[in-house]
């Protein structure tokens, strides 16, 4: 499991494209805070949920599995907004398609998921939030005051201010 700030910088850096498995249309879900965060500061989402034909402006799909090849060959990241006990499933999905990073949300922490990832080559990330690790690591939080735990003498070059 990473957890490590040079390690999340480096996940979060690299990996463009985000499939959010769970994302919820409704705009008071943390998952459609999350997604709309990522999109705002230019990751590629893509929804990942049965209930909804489309989220934030763009197609959901019912599962990873039912991503176009073309499409799911980009998916770098897979973010689980999953109950713990039906993550496992998730991580197969993630495998198949051939995704870089399995990334359980905060809150949720499927060790044999996590396990199984690792042991396919994906890098795993449990229990942590995207959108708070982006913005810790990258979106200046501790300009406004929150501990974020990053000590640095230089102001990060990619704040706008």
């Amino acid at each position: 499991m990473h957890d490590d700030i040079n390690t999340l910088r480096r996940i979060l850096k690299e990996s463009r494209v985000i499939a959010v498995v769970g994302l919820s249309a409704q705009w008071h879900r943390p998952s459609y805070f999350a997604a709309k965060y990522m999109l705002e500061h230019g990751y590629r989402v893509i929804p990942v949920n049965p209930q909804y034909p489309e989220v934030l402006g763009q197609k959901c799909y019912a599962s990873l599995r039912d991503i176009p090849r073309s499409i799911a060959a980009q998916v770098d990241l897979v973010d689980v907004f999953r109950k713990t006990a039906d993550v496992l499933p998730v991580a197969e999905d993630a495998i198949a398609i051939g995704a870089k990073v399995f990334w359980q949300q905060l809150g949720v922490k499927n060790e044999a998921a996590g396990a199984l990832a690792r042991s396919k080559g994906l890098e795993t990330v449990m229990d942590r939030c995207v959108k708070i690790e982006h913005g810790r690591l990258f979106g200046g939080l501790n300009w406004v005051g929150v501990n974020t735990r990053v000590i640095s003498a230089k102001r990060p070059r990619w704040l706008a201010y």
